[in-house]
């Protein structure tokens, strides 16, 4: 019974507060809600503005991320002024528990401030192919703290932006133009004379294969097993991977039409036998 009084006695002393303060308090969550509601749709509308204008879509990305916590941010003071919340103090508080979590977050700031870097410097765009942080991928996406590639066979992989900044990266699309890089052997036995007779045929016939720079075909090792050619021609970065299939195979085809011999590797034995 006393329980049940004393929680109805501050019940009374709370009901006058809560009377005076509920439109502020109902005023203060709708432009919470609504103003969160706002942010969003403006930063999606700065996104497609960004694209539109041929903004690269990872920058459009970034900037609509950031577009977003700023009006957030934003938001969520009004709101807080609105039901009575002094926030020049709040500020203060803010930012000493934001140097708190700051240390804490170390990762998540370098993070950020890679996704910055990555914005200001671009080493890759938006459908770049590139080796990145240990992964490979098609640039999709660039976030805060996270750059989004997709594989040839559609996984999605998140990767931190400080690991991409930390290490190398390579980006196979930047150039218009790459050079294959294939190692053909030939048996002992065979013409070397013809074998690159019948490569250099194949190269000429392939509309993809650029004239210049001119395809370098060469014997580049005499190997246990075999005789190497060096076989580098060049071809837009689009074709590279069908051309280079395409090549491998029309070699292979034509090297058995034509009597030159592709090895196995092999290893001659001498048993020498001793008499007692």
């Amino acid at each position: 019974m006393n329980d049940i009084n004393a929680f109805l006695e501050m019940g009374s002393e709370w009901t006058p507060w809560l009377i005076d303060n509920m439109v502020n308090l109902v005023v203060g969550l709708v432009v919470f809600f609504v103003g969160k509601f706002i942010a969003s749709k403006v930063s999606q509308w700065c996104e497609k503005r960004l694209l539109k204008a041929s903004v690269d879509q990872a920058v459009a990305g970034f900037a609509s991320s950031i577009l977003y916590a700023l009006m957030f941010a934003g938001v969520a003071l009004m709101a807080l002024g609105q039901i009575g919340v002094q926030t020049t103090s709040f500020i203060a508080i803010l930012g000493a528990a934001g140097l708190a979590v700051g240390l804490a977050l170390q990762g998540s700031l370098s993070n950020f401030a890679s996704g910055v870097l990555i914005i200001l410097l671009r080493p890759f765009r938006s459908g770049d192919f590139i080796d990145a942080g240990g992964q490979m991928g098609t640039v999709n996406r660039i976030e805060l703290f996270h750059t989004y590639l997709k594989t040839p066979d559609n996984r999605v992989i998140i990767v931190p932006n400080s690991a991409v900044m930390d290490g190398s990266i390579v980006n196979f699309s930047r150039e218009s133009t790459r050079r294959l890089d294939l190692v053909i052997g030939i048996s002992y036995d065979a013409d070397i004379r013809l074998a690159k007779q019948i490569m250099q045929e194949i190269v000429d016939a392939d509309e993809r294969i650029l004239k210049e720079p001119s395809c370098l075909i060469a014997v580049s090792e005499l190997a246990d097993s075999s005789v190497n050619f060096f076989l580098r021609p060049w071809v837009a970065s689009g074709d590279y991977w069908t051309v280079r299939a395409d090549l491998l195979e029309k070699i292979k085809y034509t090297f058995d039409e034509r009597g030159v011999g592709i090895p196995y590797p092999q290893m001659d034995v001498h048993v020498h036998k001793q008499e007692s």
